[in-house]
């Protein structure tokens, strides 16, 4: 069961490469508009989006029958009692161009997501209870274009996201420490989530244990002050936020780069020429580097895709002055789902999935003395 569930877990990576914040890597942009790109209008659907209430609107809760979340790799040990919550927004997983945004019922996509909880979100199941909800996500081609169409599209999305947060917040133990997490899309809206619901709430803001806003960019400067928590710079610091994009060396950047410097910040400046935050997930602190030796373990799929072991020692990770974290040359086995430039996103949470499990429990532990 291990091994197959992995193995979907390893096609939905590969189909994710289309999907996400940084698709148009891929291809020449204008073959992945014309691929991905609805040609529809945007269209306000006319469900009212999933009923946070219920039980099936969510990917991953507590009590959740065969909930994705409790997947592990071989040999690594059952999940512990668990003190905190997380609330995990997943990625793009809907890929088609009849809608701008999925169809909550779509079964591709749900299938996707369901495998990519279990690949990503598990990363946390040592330390805290994980929601991860369904939502009317934004297709991948909404990220190929600057149509408004796109950009209502998104606001769906996290209109989605917003409400289930606020059902989570309901339905959670009050007390709970809380861990925010993301991955591509899901960091898209995890940010905006800081800036509209956190950063202006100073009771919601001391119950965050970290935030793992990872695979999308977050300018230092025109981003971050506008956030309401500051970037990690200690290992055992609560409060913080970690982000990073995986890039083997020589890395090229250009493509999202691009798109970044395009885009404006939150503080309403201009995102050019400013550095990406970069947090190094081995160390659990921004900027540095760490060599291999610290790296706990990368789940890495073995020969044909038929299993994964957590492997340590794979693969170092540095922060360079832009924000990419560079991880050396690309490791053996990643190929079929490397993007463009060296391009590791779709493996941000594997190559370092057992040092984020020791991170949130290193967290988790500096904030329970820190409670006392």
């Amino acid at each position: 069961m291990a091994a197959r569930r992995f193995l979907y877990v390893i096609a939905a990576i590969i189909v994710l490469i289309f999907a996400g914040g940084i698709v148009w890597t891929l291809f020449p942009e204008a073959i992945m508009r014309l691929t991905f790109v609805p040609t529809v209008s945007f269209a306000t659907p006319t469900d009212g989006g999933p009923d946070y209430r219920d039980p099936s609107a969510w990917l991953s809760r507590p009590g959740a029958p065969n909930d994705p979340a409790n997947w592990l790799p071989p040999g690594v040990p059952g999940t512990a009692k668990t003190k905190a919550v997380v609330f995990f927004v997943p990625p793009t997983t809907y890929l088609s161009r009849a809608h701008w945004n999925a169809p909550i019922d779509d079964k591709e996509m749900n299938q996707r997501a369901h495998v990519l909880v279990s690949s990503e979100a598990s990363a946390f199941s040592n330390v805290a209870r994980v929601w991860a909800p369904r939502y009317r996500e934004a297709t991948a081609g909404a990220f190929l274009t600057t149509k408004p169409d796109a950009a209502k599209a998104l606001q769906l999305a996290y209109a989605d996201v917003s409400r289930a947060f606020d059902a989570f917040l309901d339905q959670a133990p009050p007390a709970a420490p809380i861990i925010l997490a993301g991955h591509s899309q899901g960091s898209y809206h995890l940010l905006h989530l800081l800036k509209d619901r956190v950063a202006n709430d100073r009771k919601l803001r001391k119950r965050i244990l970290a935030a793992y806003v990872v695979g999308w960019p977050i300018s230092v400067t025109t981003d971050l002050p506008m956030l309401g928590l500051p970037a990690c710079t200690k290992p055992d610091e609560h409060g913080c936020i970690l982000s990073w994009e995986s890039f083997a060396e020589p890395a090229d950047p250009a493509q999202l780069r691009t798109r970044y410097d395009a885009g404006t910040g939150f503080t309403g400046q201009p995102r050019a020429n400013t550095p990406a935050l970069c947090v190094n997930p081995i160390t659990g602190t921004q900027g540095g580097a760490a060599g291999a030796n610290a790296n706990l373990g990368s789940v890495k799929p073995d020969e044909g895709y038929k299993s994964a072991t957590l492997v340590p020692h794979l693969v170092p990770a540095r922060c360079d002055p832009a924000g990419l974290l560079l991880i050396g040359p690309p490791p053996d086995g990643f190929g079929l789902a490397v993007l463009p430039g060296n391009n590791f996103h779709v493996f941000d949470y594997a190559l370092f999935w057992a040092n984020i499990r020791a991170d949130a429990e290193r967290r988790l532990a500096a904030y329970g003395k820190h409670r006392r």
